[in-house]
């Protein structure tokens, strides 16, 4: 069986779902990207025939981001959030088949899955501090519990990306596939293993964090920002969300950063840092 849609579209391979987004250049989370992902994860889980969900991407990379070109204009639904929560609660484990770059809300589609694969020459990251805002997708909440606050602060407050093999080391990534292996083969596999209870089937939400070291390595990061750059607004909010996650739980620590993304957002730094960004996009080439 398959269902395609413009830019979403599903077939079923082995009993697995294979879900794939195809909006080239960089396949960007767009309205379309978002509500065709939504609709393939709630049908999956609808299909009898069907065990667990591969998410993979057609093109040069998986999901490089969100759609930028959204933000300042009112909300299309589905929020990033919505299709996130659908994948994370799925009762059928998803897993993300990364190759060449996913970032932002990208990432954070990867880090709802119940397991990633990679390519060995992916590389994965949180860049949004970049364009003043922090993650809006819980990748403040996920990321931390699967590598700690600490190495998840380092890539939130860089906007830097790191190398499969580093977040496979970390706990990011669950397993890599060579550059003469096949990728959606070893996902479909590794979905197949999660389904039965034979590989990684936890959900991100419910790993838990050592509460009191990592209230103590945040209060450390933050003072040492604050002496840095009193005014990175962004990594502030980035650490108090994750701070709130720890303390409060996972849900309160996806509303404080969903409120905080929104906040930096629609204020005037995020606003000329957007600027900046697509000024620098369409700059012409000498």
């Amino acid at each position: 069986m398959s269902e395609t849609s413009d830019v979403v579209s599903r077939r079923t391979v082995e009993a697995v779902a294979v879900v794939t987004i195809d909006n080239p250049p960089v396949n960007v989370l767009s309205a379309a990207v978002r509500a065709g992902l939504l609709a393939a994860i709630r049908a999956a889980e609808a299909d009898p025939a069907v065990v667990a969900t591969v998410i993979a991407c057609a093109g040069r990379t998986f999901v490089a981001g969100a759609d930028v070109r959204e933000f300042g204009h009112p909300p299309i639904d589905p929020a990033l959030p919505v299709v996130l929560e659908a994948i994370e609660t799925a009762e059928k484990p998803v897993v993300a088949a990364l190759h060449g770059t996913a970032l932002g809300g990208g990432f954070e589609v990867a880090l709802a899955c119940r397991a990633r694969i990679a390519r060995a020459d992916a590389r994965v990251g949180l860049p949004e501090i970049n364009l003043g805002v922090i993650p809006g997708g819980g990748g403040t909440q996920r990321f931390p519990r699967l590598v700690g606050v600490d190495r998840a602060l380092d890539v939130v407050l860089s906007g830097k990306p790191i190398d499969a093999s580093t977040a496979c080391d970390w706990g990011a990534i669950d397993a890599i596939v060579g550059e003469d292996g096949d990728l959606l083969a070893a996902a479909i596999a590794l979905a197949r293993a999660a389904a039965t209870g034979g590989g990684a089937a936890q959900r991100t939400r419910d790993r838990l964090l050592p509460p009191e070291a990592a209230v103590a390595t945040l209060d450390r990061r933050r003072e040492a920002l604050l002496a840095e750059d009193p005014d990175e607004i962004a990594g502030l909010a980035a650490i108090e969300a994750m701070r709130v996650g720890v303390v409060d739980g996972f849900d309160a620590g996806l509303a404080a950063e969903r409120r905080a993304f929104l906040s930096l957002r629609d204020g005037p730094r995020a606003a000329a840092k957007r600027e900046a960004f697509f000024a620098a996009r369409h700059k012409p080439s000498s």
